[in-house]
């Protein structure tokens, strides 16, 4: 996309998933992957219609192979909540965000690990939370009843 030769990128993604989908079959991470990488392109090229699906195919991989709370599967929530805000689906978009920091807070708990997408993650919560005319002190309640 930074040499602005996005027809031929969307073609180049296309064909890595055709060959994915050959090689490991439908339901392999490498899959969500590939969904995620194409899903991340149209989003990019404000073809969120055509995304949505990709995005939610791979959520779907990567549940059943990771299992509900991995952080595979936060990363695929994060991706999808910033579609649907972006589609003004508020009430979806926060149960993505909640269920995403969840996933990556229960995580850094057991762990005692934080993982790499935590920060951006809750960035991008707040920055969702304070378009919607929440002030500092809710913000900061809704964040604290995840950490619970």
């Amino acid at each position: 996309m930074d040499t602005n030769r996005v027809e031929e990128a969307e073609l180049l993604m296309r064909r890595a998933l055709q060959i994915d989908e050959g090689c490991y079959g439908l339901d392999h991470p490498a899959v969500a992957i590939d969904l995620n990488n194409l899903a991340q392109l149209l989003g990019a090229t404000n073809r969120l219609t055509d995304a949505e699906p990709l995005m939610r195919r791979a959520l779907q991989i990567d549940e059943a192979s990771y299992g509900l709370d991995h952080p595979e599967v936060a990363k695929d929530l994060n991706n999808l909540a910033q579609l649907l805000r972006a589609t003004n689906r508020l009430s979806e978009a926060e149960q993505m965000y909640c269920r995403c920091l969840q996933i990556l807070i229960t995580s850094m708990q057991k762990q005692a690990y934080q993982h790499p997408e935590l920060e951006t993650v809750i960035n991008n919560y707040i920055d969702f939370l304070h378009a919607q005319g929440l002030s500092k002190e809710a913000v900061q309640a809704k964040l604290g009843s995840l950490y619970q």
